[in-house]
């Protein structure tokens, strides 16, 4: 009897298996294909002929064309200060003179000095026409005209150590001294610096070595004037890659006529390198993946998946170099959720596209 139960109890609990796994695979099978069956709604461009333009974007310390400290080569007390400081100076003029009787004093010695020498040196020389005099002595008299000559050189020398004039054209910084002030030797007085021109020193990428040349033009901007572009060109050219970096230091020159700029001040750079036709597409449509990228394309109602090259970038929109043409249907909605052969329907929405620049717009609209 109990042997004909355990006979009974097996078999309900195996048709009661076969009854689940049945509707299990039923219903796997009708999830499948209502999965399949589904179709994602997407948003699609086609691939845009435009010009676009390889441009290194970096960011460069600006420094004046010329620039020295002042400082003096002797001690001693000011007595003239002729500037202030922000004042624009020129060339030669004179900015700060020290007390210098005594080295005036001895000028005049060394004037004096020299003249008796030339007079004793000249009339020698008559005297030699005639023989009234030896060779010897008038060589010895030309020995003591040539001494006289070089005290008075650096008796002139020193005289003007105690002048400290403008070395070149500029505008004159901070003053740390006074009229009446003692300095000493290396003592700084103030900066000097000409600002008419500037220059801006950045780098650029190790890859656009062979598209980088004198004389391109560039645009810079700064936080200090948000609104205003300063123009210049590319001016100078590093002659060795910076193996840490892997770029190329450069110099520009940037106008600078209105004197806004300052010397130690942060830009942000932009130099167009070339413009070219090329094909573009919206930048939310690719996929990264490492160093790889992806876009999806609609083919005949499914989604398929495309590696592609990328090139140069602008506002909202890349450069497409290779993986799809200007016929393909690159969808740019939805796109981070399919998988090649999945089932799409194209759908019209004007704000699928993001849009972040004029450019873009004009583009895509």
């Amino acid at each position: 009897m109990a042997k004909q139960w355990l006979i009974a109890t097996t078999i309900i609990v195996l048709a009661a298996v076969g009854v689940g796994a049945a509707f299990y695979l039923d219903d796997g099978v009708e999830a499948e294909q209502a999965r399949e069956k589904r179709a994602s709604n997407v948003n699609v461009v086609q691939p845009r002929t435009d010009r676009v333009r390889d441009v290194v974007v970096a960011v460069g310390t600006l420094r004046s064309r010329q620039e020295i400290e002042l400082t003096t080569e002797v001690s001693g007390r000011i007595v003239e200060l002729n500037f202030a400081p922000g004042d624009p100076v020129s060339k030669g003029q004179l900015l700060v003179r020290l007390e210098d009787r005594q080295a005036q004093a001895d000028l005049r010695v060394s004037n004096a000095q020299y003249a008796d020498a030339k007079r004793q040196y000249d009339r020698a020389q008559s005297l030699r026409t005639n023989n009234s005099i030896s060779q010897a002595q008038v060589d010895a008299l030309r020995t003591t005209l040539d001494v006289a000559e070089a005290q008075l050189e650096a008796a002139r020398t020193r005289a003007s150590d105690h002048r400290i004039e403008a070395p070149f054209a500029g505008v004159v910084g901070l003053v740390d001294t006074s009229v009446g002030a003692y300095l000493n030797i290396g003592d700084s007085i103030a900066t000097l610096d000409a600002i008419d021109q500037m220059e801006l020193t950045f780098a650029v990428p190790e890859r656009y070595l062979g598209q980088v040349a004198q004389g391109q033009a560039l645009t810079a901007k700064t936080a200090a004037f948000p609104d205003r572009d300063f123009n210049g060109t590319l001016a100078e050219l590093g002659t060795r890659i910076n193996e840490l970096s892997r770029s190329l230091p450069v110099k520009a020159m940037i106008g600078n006529s209105e004197g806004r700029l300052r010397p130690g001040q942060f830009m942000s750079v932009s130099l167009t390198l070339q413009e070219r036709e090329a094909l573009v597409i919206p930048e939310q449509a690719v996929l990264v993946q490492g160093s790889k990228a992806f876009v999806f394309v609609a083919n005949d109602g499914e989604a398929r998946r495309i590696e592609v090259g990328l090139g140069s970038r602008e506002p909202g929109v890349v450069e497409i170099t290779e993986g799809v043409s200007s016929t393909d249907s690159v969808i740019i909605t939805g796109q981070d959720r399919l998988s090649s052969g999945d089932k799409v329907a194209i759908v019209e929405d004007d704000n699928a596209l993001v849009s972040s620049e004029s450019s873009t717009n004009r583009l895509w609209q």
